[in-house]
């Protein structure tokens, strides 16, 4: 069985059908970001931003250490691997840059391909439900 996968643009259109889900987005890991996957009533397991170059203090990737906070799995893909705001050439283009502690307990590293983890990512294990439908919104 496999997690739902949504490829969204921007994550703004975050949604509680996400719930267990793992989401790729187009948007930056920023503080603003970061706050749409919080707003939601149940969380997605894993999102993938794209880091935006990361800027000062590290403005573009500070959600993963936000969603760290409560369990979700967040990691950013290279600005230099795919395109920002395009979440289906972060998908298939994109490289991982950074990772929070979530991430890297579940053998997330940077150089990664963002379409390899994320397979790995959708696979359900018996000890890790799921509330997300098993389609996939791309």
């Amino acid at each position: 069985m496999l997690r739902a996968l949504f490829v969204v643009d921007s994550i703004a259109v975050a949604e509680p059908a996400m719930a267990g889900a793992v989401v790729v987005c187009g948007s930056h890991g920023g503080v603003s970001a970061a706050r749409y996957v919080l707003a939601l009533p149940a969380r997605p397991h894993a999102v993938f931003f794209n880091d935006a170059g990361i800027g000062k203090d590290q403005a573009g990737i500070v959600g993963l250490a936000m969603l760290e906070q409560v369990g979700v799995i967040a990691v950013a893909y290279s600005h230099e691997s795919a395109r920002i705001g395009d979440a289906a050439d972060g998908l298939d283009s994109g490289r991982v840059s950074r990772v929070n502690d979530s991430a890297m307990r579940a053998g997330l590293r940077a150089g990664q391909r963002v379409v390899d983890v994320v397979e790995r990512l959708r696979v359900l294990t018996s000890s890790v439900p799921s509330s997300a439908p098993t389609s996939s919104a791309r």
